[in-house]
């Protein structure tokens, strides 16, 4: 008996590896593929401006970067104490104008440095429903809780997504012609826009990344919302919010990307690392006791027999100190 319908997940031609260096950006779905890589010990810069939803955002922060171009002084703002921009999440914020203009210069520095040499860029992309500063006609990232009469919302259309996107991958290519981008529709449900519009956003944002992948055999697509909509389609994989997928959700969905993305000598790695990372989320019954130091005993051999490759400085600390108090 079918309970599922499966989706068929894409095999990676240019399949991942230890020795590349991955940068994700988006939406908060990208974070959570970056979560996990940096988790299992991948060279990873992970969502640098945080969280972004609208392709324009993401572009225009991506083509920042790459050319080091600076950011609008007329797009701060001052909320509830503390500096804001509206190009960015309020991850990157600031007690004073002076500290959040040097935070975006080392964010936009540190992804510029790694948009010349990465070897995969994830883009995640969560909406196609944009806010446009009313004063200035201008695509803000992030409304920052601001009076809604600021803003006017409208739905981007396919084209204006397209036209933003070549000049900034033909800039890439030619700084960096080996970078493979890896473009994937956020399973995240954006449904306060409305569940109908939701699903428009939603089939305008695929329509996008299937055109961009056409155009250049460099550019692959994930189906993480297929994934979500199809296989997980039951409430009981998304948290209680009715929005964002649940841990469990998480975990299907990255087990579909390893299957898609990492060659085989990788996904052993990954599963002797995972091993670890799930002893170490172990809890003791007895800390002190014998059985329990002998466990800490195997596991910090285990990090030292990785350690020439992977770096677990903080978990053999970890893992010493429990020792050490027996």
């Amino acid at each position: 008996m079918l309970l599922q319908t499966k989706i068929q997940i894409p095999h990676f031609e240019n399949q991942l590896n230890y020795d590349q260096e991955i940068l994700t950006i988006g939406s908060c779905f990208s974070a959570v593929i970056g979560r996990k890589l940096l988790e299992r010990k991948f060279n990873t810069l992970n969502n640098p401006f945080g969280t972004i939803f609208n392709p324009l955002s993401i572009i225009k922060l991506l083509q920042h970067a790459l050319n080091g171009d600076a950011f609008p002084e007329d797009h701060i703002i001052h909320h509830q104490g503390r500096y804001l921009h509206y190009d960015f999440h309020s991850d990157i914020s600031g007690n004073s104008p002076l500290e959040l203009e040097n935070n975006i210069k080392l964010s936009a520095k540190t992804a510029g440095q790694s948009l010349k040499k990465v070897s995969t860029l994830i883009i995640t992309f969560g909406t196609a429903h944009i806010y446009e500063l009313l004063h200035t006609k201008t695509i803000v990232a992030n409304c920052h809780k601001q009076d809604s009469q600021l803003f006017q919302k409208r739905l981007l259309n396919i084209d204006e997504i397209l036209d933003a996107f070549e000049p900034f991958h033909n800039k890439l290519i030619q700084i960096n012609p080996r970078v493979q981008i890896l473009l994937t529709v956020s399973p995240v449900r954006h449904i306060k826009d409305g569940i109908a519009e939701n699903q428009l956003s939603k089939s305008l944002l695929r329509v996008v990344c299937q055109e961009l992948c056409t155009r250049n055999k460099q550019i692959n697509y994930f189906p993480s919302y297929e994934i979500m909509m199809d296989e997980l389609r039951d409430y009981r994989f998304y948290k209680e919010d009715m929005i964002h997928p649940t841990a469990q959700a998480e975990d299907y969905i990255w087990e579909k990307f390893s299957q898609s993305f990492f060659t085989e000598d990788t996904k052993k790695k990954i599963l002797q690392i995972e091993t670890i990372l799930k002893a170490l989320s172990h809890k003791a019954f007895n800390p002190n006791g014998e059985a329990h130091q002998k466990f800490l005993s195997n596991l910090l051999l285990k990090m030292e027999q990785l350690t020439p490759e992977f770096d677990f400085s903080n978990e053999i600390n970890q893992v010493v100190d429990l020792i050490q108090t027996k």
